[in-house]
């Protein structure tokens, strides 16, 4: 077999074990059996646990955002595109749950440099996230409506509630990708609707 498709072997196996067990009860003895190879295979190939850790976190990385953006139709309205994508995104980690584990659970809870490397993914998300909300100001109102800052607030929020709410639909029997997008676009893209409209809320005044 071909180096680069031995290694791939090597890191479905890594994916299934650690978004299963977890970073630190998996073991390099559990990876190399499910992936049947020798566990000095794996060593040779990927050097150690922290490096074939961080190999699955930046595959699955660019596998959930290579399925987000080709779903995207950048010639469609804002809100269709955010729709397209969430449907993606939330399909995708319906698909792979022992990817979306590991950059969800496993990467962010044991510490830096893994918590880093999803931070990319995540960067990348929210800024193309804000790009959208403010191409829908834009098509509301004309640019100036809407400051870049509260837009890339805006994308925080929208991004964070996404992360959460694949969470809750993989774990949540008979939750459809398409079911979780719609929960989402009518949480936060109808609010953001009213907001394009210069509906704000405001707190009180004291």
């Amino acid at each position: 077999m071909p180096r680069a498709m031995r290694e791939q072997q090597m890191l479905d196996a890594a994916v299934q074990t650690f978004g299963q067990r977890g970073y630190r009860p998996a073991s390099m003895d559990e990876i190399a059996e499910l992936a049947g190879v020798s566990k000095p295979l794996v060593y040779l190939y990927l050097n150690s646990k922290e490096d074939l850790f961080t190999a699955c976190i930046r595959r699955e990385s660019a596998a959930l955002v290579a399925a987000v953006r080709a779903a995207m139709d950048p010639g469609l309205p804002a809100d269709r595109q955010l729709w397209e994508g969430l449907t993606a995104f939330f399909r995708h980690t319906n698909e792979h749950p022992d990817a979306w584990a590991v950059l969800h659970r496993q990467a962010r809870t044991h510490g830096e440099p893994f918590a880093a490397e999803v931070a990319v993914l995540r960067d990348e998300i929210v800024t193309f996230v804000t790009g959208l909300i403010g191409a829908a100001a834009r098509e509301a109102h004309g640019p100036g409506e809407l400051a870049a800052g509260e837009a890339a607030g805006l994308a925080q929020a929208l991004v964070g509630a996404a992360e959460s709410l694949a969470g809750w639909a993989n774990d949540t029997p008979g939750v459809s990708a398409r079911q979780a997008a719609a929960t989402l676009m009518n949480f936060a893209w109808e609010g953001l609707g009213n907001l394009m409209k210069g509906e704000r809320w405001a707190p009180p005044a004291r």
